[in-house]
């Protein structure tokens, strides 16, 4: 590991001027994703600011009624909030589903939101990766790809976004506050994560130095009514393979509105969109939800082998809304 610095700001301006101060300095929450980079030798970083001790943690309810959770809210912290719980449950149960009891103690939601792939070639700096290294190609599109994208990829990069998190978030049509020394700023989830595109190295909208203060989630969205579930690899944290994060308003039958995300499949948490407006006005049927997942699904482009992904997403969409519309009987 290369030498590098380490100063413990606790006031917000003091950090973005540590940062901004230092071309190769970078923010540190609870390190579970750049310390591991770190030691792989993928980042390295000249000077690491630790945010933990500025005033950003906590979550809190807004004046119309929704929530602000501070970005160095612990994982543990936001899945065990009872508003959280109560109100966005499919957050409460992505953050659960995503690690270790260990490691949600120790990661804060801003370092969720900007944690980098898990693909095997980006982590081997011996191997092709044009998000670790511009231009250099992709060795996944022709290697070892079975966990990788099928939506939204191009021929720069196949990778998948990790969080689980972030899919819930998408799902609630969470914003992103962030702070630079030009002021404070809010960007939509949704326009958070660049699509990969001929750059897939550039990943946020994010300008340099900026520092990710809080997440907050409309009341509009809120729905005790909703689920999040994952098929992964194994029983126990492993990322993956296919997730969904799902809220359903069902009247007399009739599905009046939807929220549907999904995981393991792009290189950002992918909102169903096609998918809620296949079931706007439509019976909750199953029948009904296999014909809006398959209408979202046929922009697919599986690679030779991760095919299998399409009838998972497919079968999982349909499970999770089938769950949520004998919940409103």
């Amino acid at each position: 590991m290369k030498e590098f610095g380490y100063q413990r700001p606790s006031q917000v301006r003091d950090a973005l001027t540590l940062v901004a101060e230092d071309e190769g300095a970078r923010f540190l929450g609870g390190g579970t994703n750049l310390v591991d980079l770190m030691k792989d030798g993928i980042e390295t970083p000249t000077r690491l600011v630790d945010v933990r001790r500025l005033p950003l943690d906590g979550v809190r309810e807004t004046p119309d009624g929704g929530l602000v959770i501070g970005a160095t809210t612990t994982n543990s912290d936001v899945a065990a909030h009872p508003e959280v719980r109560g109100r966005y449950p499919a957050l409460s149960q992505a953050v659960l589903a995503g690690a270790s009891g260990q490691l949600r103690n120790m990661a804060t939601v801003g370092g969720n939101l900007l944690q980098r792939t898990r693909c095997g070639y980006f982590a081997d700096p011996s191997q092709q990766c044009n998000k670790r290294s511009p231009g250099s190609g992709c060795s996944a599109i022709t290697g070892d790809h079975h966990n990788h994208a099928i939506l939204g990829w191009s021929d720069h990069c196949v990778a998948t976004h990790p969080s689980d998190m972030t899919v819930a978030l998408a799902a609630f049509d969470a914003a992103v506050r962030y702070e630079t020394l030009d002021g404070r700023h809010e960007i939509p989830l949704s326009e958070f994560y660049l699509p990969v595109g001929e750059t897939p190295h550039r990943e946020t909208v994010l300008p340099p130095g900026a520092l990710i203060t809080a997440v907050t989630l409309p009341a509009a969205a809120a729905s005790p009514r909703s689920r999040y579930r994952k098929v992964r690899e194994r029983a126990s944290y492993a990322f993956a393979n296919v997730s969904v994060a799902a809220a359903l308003d069902v009247e007399e039958g009739v599905v009046r509105g939807s929220r549907i995300a999904l995981g393991g499949l792009a290189s950002r948490p992918w909102r169903a969109h096609v998918a809620e407006s296949a079931l706007r006005d439509a019976p909750a049927t199953a029948d009904r939800f296999g014909t809006a997942a398959d209408a979202e699904l046929c922009a697919a482009r599986p690679l030779r082998d991760n095919a299998y992904k399409v009838m998972l997403a497919r079968n999982l969409i349909v499970a999770v809304l089938t769950e949520l519309a004998h919940r409103a009987e």
